[in-house]
């Protein structure tokens, strides 16, 4: 199989799962139950490891090991932004059977986005060679910011877009049903689930930041890049309904993020003298997740931390 087609199979196959998730399995707005989130989050980590096997056969170990590694570190930082999305819903008091509405339009914008980035990287590395030392020192800077961030503060009410939304388009006052766009007296107006939307994607540009990087000290083949950071955002819609419920479990989980990120910080600023084996790489990445979800399930918050 050549790369181009490789190319538009896969994109192809983004576009079936997104067509077969809106038009059939959510036609009908439902509240997402934890079976059904559970299920779902099975299908994208089989389908995952399937693709894995894929990239195995087509190109070798190195780069199925490449896709898992990838994977996993997007997925990691994934879940403690997932605890920022959850905040985002509850400041906006956005009803539950709308959510995964708000989570499909803001994954699409998420591909757009991540697809930019992923490609806008690669080429300053391979133009600018020092831009991954700059990569680097940036995973460091943010690991360190991190481990000693104590809450987060959600004030999306400053979000930049909002404000100037506001400027230009009147708001409703209340939701109406799952649309994010109304007309009264002829004129249209935009309605909280929309600015929710707008607070969601600005979001998930600063979190792309973070991770992007991460996953570029991994590999710079851009299929391996795309294609793993792609299942992990498609997965992430059901994987937020399945942790919503247990959020607060993993309260330790942040530490642990903060050591990937620190780990692969090092790791893109040492490529030039010392190159960390990928099965090492995706070793310690999987201890330190598994090491502070166990940290947070062996010491739980007490009930006045949880209501904090």
């Amino acid at each position: 199989m050549s790369e181009i087609t490789a190319w538009i199979l896969f994109n192809l196959f983004i576009l079936c799962m997104l067509a077969l998730d809106l038009g059939v399995f959510h036609r009908q707005k439902h509240v997402v139950s934890m079976r059904e989130a559970a299920i779902w989050s099975c299908i994208w980590v089989a389908l995952s490891l399937l693709f894995a096997l894929g990239v195995y056969y087509r190109s070798g170990s190195e780069a199925s090991l490449n896709f898992l590694a990838g994977y996993l570190i997007e997925l990691s930082l994934s879940v403690d932004n997932l605890f920022v999305f959850l905040l985002i819903f509850s400041y906006f008091k956005v009803p539950e059977n709308y959510l995964h509405k708000v989570l499909f339009w803001g994954i699409v914008g998420a591909i757009a986005m991540r697809a930019l980035f992923i490609f806008c990287g690669i080429a300053l590395i391979a133009y600018f060679h020092w831009m991954f030392y700059l990569f680097g020192a940036f995973l460091v800077f943010t690991a360190i910011k991190l481990a000693f961030e104590k809450e987060k503060k959600m004030e999306p009410e400053k979000n930049p877009l909002v404000v100037l939304l506001k400027h230009f388009i009147p708001v409703t006052a209340t939701y109406v049903e799952d649309k994010f766009f109304v007309k009264k007296d002829g004129v249209t107006m935009a309605t909280p689930l929309f600015l929710v939307l707008i607070v969601i994607e600005t979001t998930d540009i600063i979190f792309a930041v973070d991770s992007i990087p991460a996953i570029l000290a991994i590999t710079l083949d851009p299929f391996i890049v795309y294609t793993s950071n792609m299942f992990a955002i498609l997965g992430l819609r059901s994987l937020f309904f399945l942790l919503s419920r247990m959020m607060q479990i993993f309260h330790h989980i942040h530490y642990g993020l903060a050591a990937i990120l620190l780990f692969i910080g090092f790791k893109m600023l040492l490529a030039d003298f010392f190159k960390v084996p990928i099965p090492v790489t995706l070793g310690v990445i999987a201890a330190l997740l598994g090491i502070s979800i166990i940290a947070s399930i062996l010491d739980p918050k007490d009930e006045g931390q949880k209501n904090l």
